[in-house]
């Protein structure tokens, strides 16, 4: 029996519906992974269709599709001599299953439906799909008369099963079911199974690629076994980026891993393993005995080997040694995440480049710095000859796939892409417009800088003309109301004015098509809905719409290092502001000041309210015991309550907000992520607010 298999996983830049591209990226992983030597290639979650079509899932045109696309693979010249697990939906008995194929050089050997579904934060899989959950069942399923066609068969094992080939035996485990407290490479690993699959639709969040890739450690360290891990990559039609990350892990120790964030169509990553190190491995744990009283599965026979060398010892095949897992610190992921999101959104949708509002203030900055960094990923791609994303770049720029230009320079492809406006008025600040125009030279964006005075005052007076009566800001004796519209009329202009330029300035620069509208509302804002509705935070995506103002603050440093901007220093050191009133000498409008709330605290009210599941009243209560003695039990009770007023109050803010890259797991995103009624008539928590003053009371009378 030989000993050294070679085996490959990959991430795949897939696109919700792109079934020929989707087809052509799965064949060039298989090529390349037979180029390497492999004899396995483990491809990811629903890769023929995309992991994110959602409601396509529902539709009968999907899986008419995917099974045409299979066939394609089937019997395809590149795709034979090589044991296939790819992803794709089935329909069986009129219900739909998320589905891995394993076949080997024409023919499949059983489908293997997902066990346990994701079903939470953004995953509404049980809304597509059913869970397989039956261990252990295998049944018949009847294939397509066109694969019929093609090898003959009319039946094919379907259910929870593994493959036992001539060397090893293989089980695969789908994403979600690497989550569950009872996993099933358990339940194989004392069954005897040692190879065991992963392929993942699983999203980048910030600082949560190491809990993925310890519960992959620590699956083979406990049980013994290979374990290879494929993911998505890339954004494939919606919120989510995908983060690649491929893993080959052996008895807890990683021998391969992918990048996490590339702007690579196709990433394959291979490993030499020695099966007899899973069998000596599980010689030295308590696995024997527990595997007595544990169910065994049905094996699926295969008349092939994964290993090439059968029993004789051939110095060719050398085993890969253990590495380091390697980790992005977060202000790289905020670098390099929406970046490539972003890219791949540029691309697909064939705009002509972004347009961004640039205020002079740090989030603005924040989003034309990613620009920038999405900009450096392109030029260090088509340096290596990544020809893609050279096709994808004379797209871009408005050349024709057969032009000589290659971008060399992030600051002159910026030129070409990039449109950014300073939008003043008589209550901006010289700095904020000096900032802005900085930083647009820094970056290489074409900048507009213009005043709008002209068109408020013209708004304001039509006001004047219909009604009679001339509102004020509070500055100048007006009402709260006078002050808040007013401040409106200026920032929903904003946002007619930046389409109006992401339309025309393509065309001001003889260009065709149009500009993508980058907001730049970063996460704290749009929780606390400290933002005018429809105003220059509504735009076509929000890069920056999942992250915290204090992580936005570490990346803007990071920044200012890494990429030798020291302009940046100067987002830091400025506060916060609309810049929407007028300054006098005894005010000027300050961001946190208006939301009587710090940014920190907004992040802290964020993740207690979301992850923990906190309302007004288990909130003070957490916050009391981390926040004293630094405050008052009175000054964290005016503090909270404060917080779910204007969280409710605002509320109905999130049902109109710019599609977000999502970074952050207390995102208040209203579409899937964050479900809460929009209206919430009772604002102000009136119960939870009387519990939180009793509990004040009694603090105070001990």
């Amino acid at each position: 029996m030989g000993h050294f298999v070679t085996l490959s996983t990959c991430a795949l830049n897939q696109w919700a519906l792109d079934f020929e591209g989707n087809l052509e990226r799965i064949v060039a992983s298989i090529v390349e992974a037979k180029a390497q030597g492999s004899s396995l290639r483990v491809g990811p979650e629903l890769e023929i269709t995309g992991y994110g079509c959602l409601d396509h899932f529902l539709e009968s045109d999907t899986y008419l599709h995917s099974w045409e696309m299979y066939a394609k693979l089937l019997q395809h010249e590149d795709c034979q001599d090589i044991l296939l697990d790819v992803g794709m939906p089935v329909m069986h008995k009129n219900v739909r299953y998320n589905c891995r194929m394993l076949s080997y050089n024409n023919r499949i050997l059983f489908i293997r439906p997902k066990l346990w579904l994701a079903n939470d934060g953004n995953y509404r899989e049980m809304r597509y799909f059913t869970p397989w959950m039956r261990p252990r069942h295998v049944e018949k399923f009847s294939l397509p008369r066109m694969i019929t066609e093609i090898n003959g068969q009319t039946l094919v094992d379907f259910g929870d099963a593994v493959l036992a080939t001539q060397d090893a035996v293989l089980g695969a485990e789908t994403c979600e079911e690497l989550f569950t407290p009872d996993s099933p490479h358990i339940d194989m690993s004392l069954d005897g199974i040692e190879i065991f699959t992963n392929s993942s639709g699983s999203h980048h969040q910030l600082r949560k690629l190491d809990l993925r890739l310890n519960l992959i450690t620590e699956a083979t360290a406990k049980c013994g076994g290979i374990y290879l891990y494929s993911n998505q990559r890339g954004c494939d039609g919606d919120r989510l980026y995908y983060d690649g990350c491929p893993l080959i892990v052996v008895n807890g120790k990683v021998v391969g891993q992918g990048s996490q964030f590339s702007l690579k169509d196709v990433e394959v990553v291979t490993a030499t393993v020695d099966l007899e190190d899973v069998r000596s491995y599980r010689s030295q744990i308590s696995a024997a005995l527990q595997s007595r009283t544990t169910p065994s599965y049905e094996r699926i026979h295969a008349c092939f080997a994964l290993s090439k060398s059968g029993s004789s010892f051939d110095p060719t095949i050398v085993p890969t040694k253990p590495r380091d897992i390697f980790y992005h610190k977060p202000e790289e992921e905020i670098a390099l995440g929406p970046a490539c999101w972003m890219w791949d959104y540029l691309r697909r949708s064939k705009a002509a480049g972004f347009f961004l509002p640039l205020s002079g203030g740090i989030d603005s900055c924040s989003t034309a710095v990613i620009v920038h960094s999405m900009c450096r990923l392109v030029v260090q791609a088509c340096d290596s000859g990544d020809q893609a994303v050279i096709h994808d770049a004379r797209r871009a720029v408005g050349l024709t796939a057969e032009a000589d230009y290659i971008p060399a320079d992030p600051v002159e492809f910026a030129g070409r892409i990039f449109h950014s406006s300073y939008m003043g008025t008589a209550n901006s600040s010289f700095d904020t417009r000096s900032r802005a125009t900085r930083l647009a030279n820094e970056i290489g964006s074409y900048h507009v800088d213009l005043n709008m005075d002209t068109a408020v005052a013209a708004v304001r007076q039509i006001f004047v003309v219909v009604t009679g009566k001339e509102p004020l800001f509070r500055a100048h004796g007006g009402s709260a109301a006078e002050n808040l519209a007013l401040q409106n009329i200026q920032a929903r202009l904003r946002m007619v004015l930046a389409y109006l330029f992401a339309q025309l300035l393509p065309w001001v620069r003889g260009r065709s098509g149009g500009l993508l509208v980058l907001g730049s509302a970063n996460v704290d804002e749009c929780l606390r809905g400290y933002l005018t509705k429809y105003d220059c935070s509504s735009a076509d995506i929000n890069p920056i719409g999942g992250i915290s103002k204090t992580d936005l603050k570490r990346f803007i440093a990071y920044a200012r290092d890494e990429y030798k901007m020291p302009i940046l220093q100067s987002f830091l050191d400025a506060t916060p502001t609309a810049e929407l009133e007028p300054v006098t000498e005894t005010y000027v409008q300050s961001d946190e000041v208006d939301m009587g709330m710090t940014y920190d605290e907004l992040s802290v009210f964020g993740r207690l309210r979301k992850i923990d599941k906190c309302g007004p009243y288990s909130m003070f209560i957490k916050l009391y015991h981390e926040w004293t003695p630094r405050l008052t039990a009175e000054q964290i009770a005016t503090k909270v309550k404060s917080f779910f007023f204007y969280y409710a109050i605002n509320r109905h803010k999130m049902t109109i907000m710019t599609p977000a890259y999502h970074a952050e797991s207390y995102s208040p995103d209203d579409n899937r992520f964050d479900l809460r009624p929009f209206l919430i008539p009772n604002q102000r928590y009136s119960w939870g607010a009387k519990k939180i003053d009793e509990v004040v009371a009694k603090l105070k009378n001990q």
